[in-house]
């Protein structure tokens, strides 16, 4: 049997018992459940008596059936007393959802990255997952794996031209990565909510980063563009925004402080309603090293229009880590000793 988690439970319950309210309120005059079939006759033909007595039952079966959504409360928060809070707490209607935008690419540890990250998104309620490939064509392999998740998602792919491609011997710094592929994310962000005026909120989350859960309750009150600090970045334990008043007036970094928005791109979070209103704001293939954030953030907002989150940025929820590029010469050893190697229709 499948273990359900009793978050899961929980929210099920409260979907349930609103169901169940709105059944009370308007069931008046709808037949009941709980009643029996020849009860579904022309009202127009019943008595005054007669119509009361269907009233008296209804307003029993509706009393039995409250008394039963509250034994049920009752057991939950027995059973489950912390998760019962925080469902209590939740409110999935008003929830802003969240677009998290993965740019990917192929080599050996990838589909162990976006599990690890996947396995952090399936316990953020309200989120889409956009997962873009650098490729002329979607992947089997994250093809598999995205229709397999658990998340909500969307599938894209997009090849960085050879000229902005770093080769594998190339520093990470060296040219800009995911640019296309964020690019292609914000265009599909913006075709679908032509169509659509919920709220929502835009974040871009590399595959190889590391997140607390905290992170995405805080960037989902954003009005304009949040920020936070990202640690392990930048050759400095952490990097950040200054604070003064509630207000960003400068960054802690090493790397060109004098950047206009001197962060890592996992520092952020963007409205998409101001999204939106600057329907050509993007990344760029031709601009110096660090500063793709500036790049797009110089599109959308003003410097003392940044929202302080963690608070107020003295708290580190985010990590730019990165996976050890595996050492895989022993499958060229095997292969020149004309022994077998590992069986490429494995995924890994």
């Amino acid at each position: 049997m499948a273990f359900i988690r009793p978050s899961t439970i929980l929210r099920l319950y409260f979907v349930f018992v609103s169901v169940a309210l709105l059944w009370m309120f308007f069931s008046y005059g709808v037949w009941c459940p709980e009643m029996p079939r020849k009860s579904r006759t022309d009202t127009s033909k019943l008595t005054m008596a007669q119509r009361e007595n269907m009233l008296l039952e209804k307003e029993a079966a509706l009393s039995r059936m409250a008394d039963n959504l509250y034994k049920l409360e009752r057991q939950l928060q027995q059973q489950y007393p912390l998760q019962f809070a925080q469902a209590k707490s939740l409110s999935l209607i008003d929830m802003p959802l969240l677009y998290i935008i993965t740019p990917t690419h192929t080599r050996p540890e990838q589909k162990a990255e976006l599990t690890r990250l996947s396995q952090t998104l399936l316990h953020v309620p309200r989120l889409h997952w956009i997962v873009v490939e650098d490729n002329d064509k979607k992947t089997k392999l994250v093809e598999n794996f995205v229709a397999n998740c658990g998340l909500t998602f969307t599938h894209l792919a997009v090849k960085t031209p050879p000229d902005f491609k770093m080769k594998t011997t190339d520093p990470n710094w060296l040219k800009p990565r995911g640019v296309l592929q964020r690019n292609l994310a914000l265009k599909w962000v913006r075709n679908t909510l032509k169509f659509s005026h919920e709220s929502s909120v835009l974040y871009f989350a590399d595959d190889d980063n590391t997140y607390d859960l905290r992170i995405f309750k805080e960037m989902r009150s954003t009005s304009k563009v949040s920020v936070w600090p990202v640690g392990i970045v930048g050759g400095l334990l952490f990097e950040r925004p200054l604070v003064e008043d509630g207000k960003v007036v400068a960054w802690y970094t090493y790397w060109k402080p004098q950047r206009p928005f001197a962060m890592d791109m996992a520092g952020f979070a963007v409205n998409t309603k101001l999204l939106m209103k600057y329907p050509h704001a993007e990344f760029s293939l031709k601009v110096p090293r660090g500063y793709q954030e500036s790049v797009l953030l110089k599109q959308l907002v003003r410097l003392e229009e940044l929202e302080p989150k963690a608070d107020n940025c003295s708290k580190i929820l985010v990590w730019h880590t990165r996976t050890e590029k595996p050492s895989l010469k022993n499958e060229l050893r095997l292969k020149q000793k004309g022994r077998p190697v590992s069986d490429p229709n494995i995924e890994v």
